[in-house]
């Protein structure tokens, strides 16, 4: 592949990657005039945001083995057009189960877009060039987190919410024949797809999910929970006796002998449990603890978000230049530090104060983030490529998720939205346990292969 098809690859590909980021952010602003406007329920408002991220974290793997086998560009392009109209769908929805439904509908094409459009970067770049393309790739994302809030403010303001949908539709429409245009077609090495394999794994994450994004509404001892997370448990086991016994396996063992896989994805999940962390709490520390608008909020939180922007091409190029460790361990340490930071100064009320963390905290992540996806995909051959990426992505989503229930499990019995100082009381501890799972990645993070051994590995890669 030439080096200018190599950039339309990653234009493209970030295109769509900004498009399923900013869906998920937009839409939080958005949410009290949806509630007004529809007549929802609290718990209805829920699950516009949880249908989406149940069906984008459940078909994150899936999709990266049907690109394998029926060709990732195929795949890839059949997830933005769905998304694009589910978009439409949203935005022209009636009433609140119809706005449901259209929000599963536009995480089943997001999971398709962010599982190949990873896979379609990490085939066209060499290893030795992964670090650098990936960087590019999570500082769209990084943009998209800049952006999002204060632009679904600024929208829902304006024009109304359904237009932080409408946003989609001349993107998608443009993006789609630019995509056959230029993407080359691509398939893994294995071509027969192990279905019982993709429902069991699909099975399983529901059943994570689903308990997860319900534990804090319905109980997590109640007899709906449970259930959940029973069904996952023995869904995983009955994936795993398939994966063992399948010719070619979803998952191949190779995968998780691969040096850097597990380290790089356990490194991935802690990350994602700041991000998530970070956005439900951060926005709610400025508007609860601080008075802030929700305009005020978007951009208050640029502090943080604004640096994953800027540094995150910086992060792969280093990540390229001296192997994926440095750069992920340190990246994960000044997380955790800047995090550390929030949760010591937010007594204050003082947003001058909580700078200093959201910016460290900010560095941080820019420069764990390339590293992470490099490490996992870094040492792996144009075979393994999507199916890899896919098991990161979901990694993401499932890290973020559980990480943020525990959050908020630990803020429930302590902190209110009553007063300030309520919400301190339950912020708090949660952010103390948020730097204790990000020091834990930190950990994961230094078991990651040394430049040396990356290098040997992308030489066989070659080979």
């Amino acid at each position: 592949m030439s080096p200018r098809q190599r950039t339309g690859v990653l234009l493209l590909v970030s295109v769509t990657a900004l498009m399923a980021a900013l869906d998920t952010l937009v839409v939080s602003t958005a949410l009290t005039t949806i509630r007004h406007d529809l007549g929802a329920s609290v718990e209805s408002l829920e699950w516009t945001v949880n249908a989406y991220n149940l069906t984008l974290a459940v078909l994150l793997v899936p999709a990266a083995a049907l690109g394998d086998r029926f060709g990732r560009r195929r795949v890839f392009v059949a997830g933005l057009a769905l998304f694009t109209v589910a978009s439409a769908g949203c935005a022209l929805a009636p009433d609140v189960g119809t706005l449901v439904v259209a929000r599963a509908v536009q995480g089943v094409g997001a999971a398709a877009g962010t599982a190949l459009g990873m896979t379609l970067v990490g085939a066209a770049y060499p290893p030795e060039q992964r670090g650098r393309a990936l960087g590019v790739l999570e500082g769209v994302a990084g943009l998209a987190v800049l952006a999002g809030p204060g632009l679904g403010g600024v929208v829902t303001d304006l024009v109304g919410w359904e237009f932080v949908f409408w946003l989609n539709v001349p993107i998608g429409l443009v993006v789609v024949p630019l995509v056959l245009a230029v993407v080359p077609e691509s398939r893994g090495g294995d071509v027969t797809m192990d279905a019982p394999g993709v429902v069991l794994l699909a099975g399983a994450a529901l059943g994570v999910v689903w308990a997860l994004t319900r534990g804090n509404v319905a109980g997590w001892a109640s007899g709906e929970v449970l259930a959940a997370f029973g069904l996952a448990a023995v869904l995983t086991v009955a994936f795993v006796l398939r994966q063992r016994a399948a010719v070619l396996p979803l998952l191949p063992g190779r995968l998780v002998r691969a040096p850097g896989f597990v380290a790089g994805n356990l490194a991935t999940a802690a990350l994602f449990v700041s991000v998530f962390g970070g956005l439900f709490f951060f926005s709610q520390l400025l508007a609860v603890g601080l008075g802030f608008t929700p305009l005020q909020t978007g951009l208050g939180l640029m502090a943080w978000t604004s640096a994953l922007f800027v540094l995150g091409p910086v992060g792969g190029v280093l990540a390229d230049r001296f192997g994926n460790r440095i750069p992920l361990t340190v990246g994960l340490a000044l997380t955790a530090l800047g995090m550390a930071w929030v949760a010591a100064a937010a007594s204050g009320l003082s947003y001058g104060d909580l700078v200093p963390g959201f910016v460290v905290a900010s560095i941080g992540g820019s420069l764990a983030m390339p590293a992470a996806a490099n490490a996992v995909l870094g040492g792996l051959g144009p075979d393994d490529v999507g199916k890899a990426a896919g098991v990161n992505s979901t990694l993401r989503e499932l890290g973020g998720v559980l990480g943020l229930a525990v959050l908020v499990a630990v803020f429930a019995p302590f902190g209110s939205y009553d007063s300030p100082a309520g919400f301190l009381a339950g912020f708090v501890p949660a952010i103390w346990v948020c730097v204790a799972i990000v020091a834990a990645g930190a950990v994961a993070g230094a078991c990651v292969p040394g430049p040396v051994r990356e290098a040997a590995q992308a030489q066989g890669c070659r080979a």
